[in-house]
């Protein structure tokens, strides 16, 4: 199975507003391409995707220091550990 996450852009919606610079129809173009297409780039797991274009999260992601300060300022504030 594949996993990726994607990044649909700042896309007009009663949400975000008329002004937003993205085109909404680009938005879900690349979960479409990834879940149906056979071109090996799609093929691939572990991705963060913006319009078809692999790209390099935040920093954060890579950092474990940060992602357990994160869930447990997370767990303090809800009452809901992990």
């Amino acid at each position: 199975m594949l996993s990726n996450a994607v990044d649909p852009g700042w896309v007009p919606t009663r949400r975000s507003g008329p002004g937003a610079p993205d085109d909404l129809d680009l938005g879900h173009q690349t979960q479409e391409w990834l879940a149906t297409s056979d071109d090996p780039r799609a093929l691939t797991t572990g991705g963060y995707w913006y319009h078809r274009t692999r790209q390099r999260p935040y920093p954060a992601v890579d950092d474990h220091t940060f992602q357990d300060q994160l869930l447990q300022t997370l767990a303090e504030d809800t009452g809901v550990g992990l």
